[in-house]
């Protein structure tokens, strides 16, 4: 993949339709997204703000393997975790209903925390930890950042809950779990 050509390929695009494209499958390509979510190319950090956001705005995730797709080649990467973090928060006040949560990445991408784009418990597949990720289009999704996790954690320990053992929150009408409280996550938070 030539990144040069790539950023001529790309430039004056807002949006990238990449589920219309359908060029040849290139291969693999040494690049990786490693589990704090910085990207990695030949396992040197790739630091250009502005092409980390270019791979991540055509990265798509098919059956559990990762690719970057142009309307010339689509190559395959590894990625370690998921391939975003997330790593602040906002509450949105809504003038009719409760207030929604907006979350934004490491890349600078900002999410509305919905039905549409759901909270999933999932095994974080070092530690074993019961994570919540946020499901993304293109069958990607977004690790919480243990810094937002634990002010997640705050806000819910916080408020009412549906019973003893949940950590619930919501976002506008929609209801996520962070976990329960004899998650070892959590209780490593609590014992500190």
């Amino acid at each position: 993949m030539d990144l040069s050509g790539l950023q001529t390929q790309l430039s004056g695009l807002k949006h990238y339709p990449i589920e219309q494209w359908h060029p040849p499958f290139c291969g693999s390509i040494p690049m990786h997204i490693a589990r704090d979510g910085q990207w990695l190319y030949q396992q040197s950090a790739i630091n250009r703000m502005e092409l980390v956001r270019l791979f991540a705005a055509i990265l798509s995730c098919q059956q559990g393997r990762y690719f970057l797709t142009t309307p010339a080649e689509k190559v395959e990467i590894t990625v370690a975790d998921a391939p975003f973090m997330l790593v602040a928060c906002h509450w949105l006040p809504q003038p009719n209903g409760p207030a929604q949560l907006q979350v934004t990445s490491s890349v600078g991408e900002s999410y509305l925390i919905s039905a549409e784009l759901p909270v999933q418990l999932q095994t974080d597949p070092l530690t074993g930890d019961n994570l919540p990720y946020l499901q993304l289009p293109r069958g990607l999704h977004a690790k919480f950042a243990r810094s937002l996790y634990y002010e997640l954690v705050e806000v819910a320990l916080s408020r009412p809950q549906p019973d003893d053992s949940s950590l619930c929150l919501a976002s506008g009408d929609y209801i996520f779990s962070l976990g329960t409280i004899s998650d070892e996550y959590i209780l490593r938070y609590l014992a500190e």
